[in-house]
């Protein structure tokens, strides 16, 4: 046992949402049968044993596991420190400033987008890039993380000096014109932009794709898990190789059925097919192999129908990422951080 883990507790009970813990701790007892004092004491457990935070027991459905399979997940602990060893902090502003992302990864974006500087500085370029924007521009706060800090606003409803005034005034500092995803995704779910999350990996000097599953918006502007506590909107697995839904689609609120058809549209989510698969997978690994001094990385990815662009890339992408891709990659983890301290 590690000492320092005992380090993570203080902060776990500060940033634990604890009515969620509580919501879910009423459900496993109600439909699992597991009474508070045995979820105490493996809610401790996995704390001391595994580094995991009390929502990580839930998140991952500790409850439905047998124990020896619960070192198999990649807990809040450990994946903040193996994070912090693959990306380094001066190594990963390029991907947690939305700004410098798109500088650097411009080329691969498929969209306009530009500062709340430079539409301030120049007339000429505001002008075009207000002008030339569909109905919806996605305005951003550039360090904003987890889908938080972006608002689509309806551009009919703004002229640019007013668009420019609220960016100011709400802080939003970066504006991009609204991707036009792919039909069969308008399809699925038209409400928002359904991302792909790709997750890279850098083995020796070759970037490997690890996992890889869709966001499903539900009546929702923006296709983010986290929202509504986790109950909003739903993400599916997506087989590498085929780039085919082939389990049902979960939401990160475990009090949740599992997803056979969207609730809105009522497609069905097993044998959805992820148009320009292929070309998907070739563009995040493109995107890993330019910032190589990051090593492992969750891209996301809209599909539009002349292909994929890239969208952000996440340095801290979230353990949940795992949850939705049915992976158990601790001990691919711990080879990863071997490896390093060979070089």
């Amino acid at each position: 046992m590690h000492l320092r883990r005992f380090l993570y507790l203080p902060y776990y009970l500060l940033k634990t949402k604890w009515r969620l813990v509580f919501r879910y701790s009423r459900f496993v007892k109600r439909e699992k049968k597991i009474s508070y004092p045995k979820q105490i004491r493996e809610v401790i457990y996995t704390m001391i044993k595994h580094n995991a935070a009390p929502i990580d027991y839930y998140s991952y459905r500790f409850y439905e596991l047998p124990k020896r399979e619960w070192g198999l997940f990649p807990c809040m602990g450990f994946m903040y420190e193996f994070q912090l060893r693959m990306n380094p902090p001066d190594a990963r502003i390029v991907l947690h400033d939305k700004i410098k992302f798109l500088e650097k990864f411009d080329t691969l974006s498929g969209r306009k987008w530009a500062s709340l500087d430079y539409l301030k500085r120049d007339r000429k370029f505001a002008e075009n890039f207000y002008n030339t924007a569909c109905s919806k521009i996605v305005l951003k706060k550039s360090t904003g993380g987890a889908g938080k800090q972006v608002e689509v606003i309806d551009g009919k409803k703004y002229s640019l000096e007013s668009m420019l005034h609220f960016m100011d005034t709400e802080g939003f500092n970066l504006a991009e014109h609204y991707i036009v995803q792919h039909d069969e995704l308008m399809r699925l779910s038209p409400a928002a932009v359904n991302t792909i999350r790709i997750v890279t990996q850098f083995l020796g000097d070759r970037a490997v794709i690890l996992l890889s599953f869709i966001r499903v918006s539900v009546d929702a502007d923006v296709d983010n898990l986290s929202i509504n506590d986790f109950g909003k909107n739903f993400g599916a697995s997506i087989d590498l190789e085929s780039g085919e839904i082939k389990n049902p689609g979960i939401y990160l609120d475990i009090t949740k059925p599992k997803v056979f058809e969207h609730p809105i549209t009522k497609v069905p989510v097993i044998g959805f097919k992820i148009p320009y698969w292929n070309e998907c997978k070739t563009l995040a690994i493109q995107a890993a192999e330019l910032t190589p001094e990051n090593r492992s990385i969750g891209w996301d990815i809209a599909i539009t129908n002349d292909g994929p662009v890239l969208v952000e890339g996440n340095h801290n992408w979230s353990l949940l990422s795992m949850v939705i891709g049915s992976e158990k990659l601790k001990n691919d983890f711990k080879l990863y951080l071997n490896s390093l301290k060979k070089k």
